[in-house]
């Protein structure tokens, strides 16, 4: 029996449907977030490898709290502490895992959360049990926050934002850290799409506003984009850290984070802070041609071609692909107006982002 038909129906008629696509090795990625292109480099798989090969096991075989906590795990999380500047850290299996345990976790009943209206699906998801207290602000709207932690009546105030915003790509304002310090309100700043992209180490937006860290600062971060891996870390307080792991079940009770992963991470890690010059250089270019082509300034390498019609996107993201670029057509519910999302990665060439961004103009100024 078909149970969800007519639902099916509805999402094809509002041109909203989803399908997977087996990856054709052969096209231009200008759609995944391997932002820097470290999910193509070998030698960060073989020095992997080589280790592993010398252990006695290569999975972790349980969860944290059960046997499943190695040595390898916690080299990457001291290493993450001492680069980013936090007491303690703790390894997991994704940052869609790390958004559901920060905040099923750290917002309890009589608590505020604050919440950006353009965050993250996963902590939106976690929004909805019902011991959670949720307020959302308009997006990087800091008047709004303020206002919103002057008024509260929380226990305690919870404020959730992300550093680079995964489809409008922009920056958290800076002011946001200054704002929680004020208020004593725990900041959550998702740093998925902004860690390995900006600042000075190219360690996210705590790096890039050069912010010290304080006790009531939480930086989530994930290995499936600039780090070419896969997972996700939180660092925090050393006190918040030992409440995480009392309390939040996606550490509690889960496998842990795979020792490949986990070892493959550690080695991007090194390599990004290694090569940061050569890496910043690099992600200038494209923002450059970015700039240039298509008349947008973008902060990390997020580029959102604003289109507003569902069945558009689909069009030219389908022209460019028999071109043999791949590009993202991104409709509701992700975002409120259907965009084309172009990932300027580090993996592919300044020529062919160029073509691919002139291509987009073409096709949009056909429209006009």
């Amino acid at each position: 029996m078909n149970f969800y038909s007519n639902e099916l129906k509805a999402l094809k008629k509002s041109g909203r449907f989803r399908t997977r696509e087996v990856l054709n090795y052969k096209i231009k990625d200008f759609a995944s977030n391997d932002y820097l292109g470290l999910a193509h480099n070998k030698e960060l798989h073989r020095k992997t490898v080589d280790v592993l090969n010398d252990l006695d096991v290569h999975s972790s075989k349980a969860s944290l709290l059960v046997n499943g906590y190695h040595q390898i795990h916690k080299d990457f999380e001291d290493e993450l502490c001492r680069i980013n500047g936090f007491e303690a850290g703790v390894v997991l299996g994704s940052g869609f895992n790390a958004n559901i345990a920060l905040i099923e976790s750290l917002v309890r009943k009589g608590d505020k959360l604050f919440m950006d209206e353009l965050y993250h699906a996963s902590g939106v998801l976690a929004t909805n049990l019902e011991h959670v207290d949720v307020t959302f602000f308009k997006h990087n709207d800091m008047d709004e926050l303020e206002t919103l932690l002057k008024n509260s009546k929380g226990k305690r105030n919870i404020v959730a934002v992300e550093g680079i915003y995964s489809m409008d790509g922009d920056l958290c304002p800076k002011e946001v850290f200054s704002l929680c310090d004020q208020y004593e309100a725990i900041l959550i700043v998702d740093e998925a799409h902004s860690s390995g992209v900006v600042g000075k180490k190219l360690m996210g937006v705590y790096d890039l506003y050069n912010i010290e860290i304080k006790p009531n600062h939480i930086k989530m971060g994930t290995l499936g984009k600039a780090y070419g891996s896969f997972g996700a870390y939180i660092l925090s307080s050393a006190h918040i850290n030992e409440y995480l792991i009392n309390r939040a079940k996606p550490i509690i009770y889960a496998t842990s984070l795979s020792l490949y992963d986990t070892l493959l991470g550690h080695n991007a890690l090194k390599y990004i802070i290694e090569n940061k010059e050569s890496l910043k250089e690099e992600i200038a270019k494209r923002q450059a041609i970015v700039k240039k082509e298509l008349g947008l300034e973008i902060d990390g390498l997020i580029a959102p071609i604003v289109i507003g019609d569902n069945r558009k996107v689909i069009e030219i993201k389908n022209k460019l692909f028999e071109q043999g670029y791949s590009i993202g057509a991104i409709r509701q519910p992700t975002v409120a107006s259907a965009i084309l999302r172009v990932i300027t990665r580090l993996g592919e060439s300044c020529e062919d982002l160029t073509k691919v961004a002139q291509m987009i103009n073409q096709e949009v100024h056909l429209e006009d």
